[in-house]
């Protein structure tokens, strides 16, 4: 039995945790403290654009107050009943996040049918609150950029609901444009809907990633046919199975698998050389792998794994 895993991800993990838990909070208090601006003005213009995004900015804070708390409870080290430690709340927090984009889409749908049948007055003033929003999510968006966004499916959710703020602000100012322009108030429901769309988008991108993630799915980036493939090409090994490629977190890909080889084989060096191999050509660094002569009883092909 073969067991591999890099010690110096341990300190790459942490580093970027600090880092986005910093990025994080500093996002989180600019965009609770200018939800409450946009709320008000939404109230006070009569504008479903304003109020829509002022409540995708109450969940914008939530998610990341939600992806803060993750990411500090997966900081804890793993203990014997949590082997692999706590950082698999990060995808429940994305899940979560991810359903409430789409609670929301809803919610604003259904406000702007409703809308669409009564057209209210609306006030053009809106754009002035609608482009300072504009400004303060191009501030967060970028902040949240400079995260690990791109490996970090938890902080990549809360990207996603600030990008859908950022486009709840392009469509209020453009309708604040149309009413002061044209009184076309109806462009303002109808901006609504656009922005929703997007946003609902978004939410079912990020419930799906993780979902697969906590359904023990393989990562999309990763060809498990081609990690199959390649071990079956080594000098020594007769035959590969019961491979399993899953995903701790996002940036956690884990392997095990089962290797039949010759009996004159090195079986110490086979299994540093197939760890290195995983390594490198497939980025994942945490192998278990089981090493079995060609005659062993316990021989099974995984038909899951072709």
């Amino acid at each position: 039995m073969g067991h591999h895993h890099e010690g110096h991800n341990h300190e790459h993990h942490h580093h970027h945790h600090t880092s986005n838990t910093k990025v994080l909070f500093f996002s989180f208090i600019i965009i609770f403290l200018f939800m409450i601006v946009e709320a008000v003005g939404g109230f006070l213009t009569n504008s479903l654009a304003l109020i829509s995004d002022a409540g995708h900015m109450l969940s914008d804070a939530a998610a990341m107050g939600l992806s803060l708390v993750a990411f500090k409870i997966g900081e804890k080290k793993a203990t014997m009943d949590k082997t692999f430690g706590y950082r698999r709340f990060e995808i429940i927090a994305a899940f979560i996040n991810g359903a409430a984009l789409i609670l929301i889409a809803i919610f604003i749908f259904y406000e702007a049918i409703q809308r669409f049948v009564e057209p209210p007055n609306v006030n053009g003033g809106m754009m002035i609150i609608a482009v300072i929003g504009l400004i303060i999510n191009i501030v967060v968006a970028w902040l949240l950029m400079r995260g690990d966004s791109k490996e970090n499916l938890n902080l990549r959710s809360a990207l996603l609901h600030v990008i859908g703020d950022l486009l709840g602000s392009v469509g209020a100012i453009v309708a604040g444009a149309l009413i002061l322009l044209f009184g076309w108030n109806i462009a303002d429901p109808i901006a609504s809907v656009i922005v929703a769309i997007l946003i609902i988008i978004s939410g079912f991108r990020i419930t799906k990633d993780s979902m697969n993630i906590l359904m023990e799915g393989k990562p999309e980036d990763i060809n498990v046919t081609a990690i199959k493939e390649s071990l079956s090409k080594m000098d020594g090994i007769e035959d590969v199975h019961d491979l399993h490629v899953w995903s701790i977190t996002s940036e956690f890909p884990t392997l095990s698998c089962h290797l039949i080889v010759k009996k004159s084989i090195d079986r110490d060096l086979l299994l540093q050389q197939a760890n290195e191999m995983i390594h490198h050509h497939f980025n994942i660094s945490h192998c278990t792998i089981q090493i079995e002569g060609i005659n062993s009883t316990i021989h099974k092909i995984c038909n899951s794994c072709d």
